[in-house]
């Protein structure tokens, strides 16, 4: 992969709870256009890391840089609208409304004028063509008047992503994207985040080893909070200490 400016670092990033440091000074810096994991243990501070990022949780200390800017501290909104888009491990879809009904939603969030409350929201063409796109790379098209509720959970989990793709963010973070989906599932999904990292880059966590090494530019591994290593696959995979902590050894 060609060398792209970095879109999103952290500083000696920390949260603790109380006396239990969840996050550890952790340093990572991830470019432009790359698809970048984060693995580790259970209990390794993974989902804290990505809540840090997305401004869910408020950071102890260290910063977050997003284009050259310190946007430590700003919440969850602020940073969507500067372009930072965040699902989490648990599909959050209006169950009761069609698939096509969540991506107009979605997508109305980022055209706010066209919400009218004497106007049906069919009437505005950006919308619709801007939903139409989103279903287009999707596998749900045939499913678009289908009631969310009725669908698989890994065509919930793609409604999801379809919903964070409507407000167009920079960075896209993602909490186990693939969990609970079948091995047909992941692999359709695997396919369309490749098409998203054209143009989005994707911070993920992950517990599919599978998917992390057949997705991920770059690997960050965490262990009790802190960084144990990071970089390309084939180093992560070779590296000794990891293997040891998390992926384990060769019989």
């Amino acid at each position: 992969m060609n060398a792209q400016p970095i879109l999103i670092e952290t500083w000696d990033l920390s949260k603790s709870f109380g006396s239990l440091g969840a996050v550890r000074n952790v340093s990572v810096a991830v470019a432009r256009g790359e698809i970048h994991a984060v693995i580790g243990p259970n209990g390794a501070g993974k989902t804290t890391f990505l809540n840090l990022l997305s401004g869910e949780l408020p950071v102890s200390s260290g910063s977050i840089v997003f284009e050259g800017r310190e946007v430590t501290g700003w919440s969850p909104d602020r940073l969507a609208r500067v372009g930072i888009g965040r699902s989490f491990q648990h599909s959050s879809v209006f169950e009761d409304l069609s698939v096509h009904e969540n991506l107009r939603l979605a997508v109305q969030m980022r055209f706010p004028k066209s919400f009218g409350l004497f106007r049906a929201a069919e009437s505005y063409p950006d919308v619709g063509a801007r939903v139409a796109d989103i279903l287009g790379e999707l596998s749900l098209a045939a499913a678009s008047r289908t009631r969310a509720g009725e669908l698989s959970h890994g065509e919930q989990r793609q409604l999801e992503i379809g919903m964070l793709m409507a407000i167009a963010p920079k960075l896209m973070v993602l909490d186990e994207p693939t969990s609970g989906m079948s091995r047909n599932e992941t692999l359709e999904l695997i396919g369309i985040l490749r098409r998203l990292s054209a143009r989005h880059t994707l911070v993920l966590v992950e517990h599919d080893m599978d998917v992390v090494f057949q997705l991920a530019d770059r690997i960050t591994v965490l262990v009790n909070g802190a960084v144990l290593a990071s970089g390309l696959p084939a180093a992560i995979r070779e590296d000794a200490s990891v293997r040891s902590a998390y992926l384990g050894h060769d019989d």
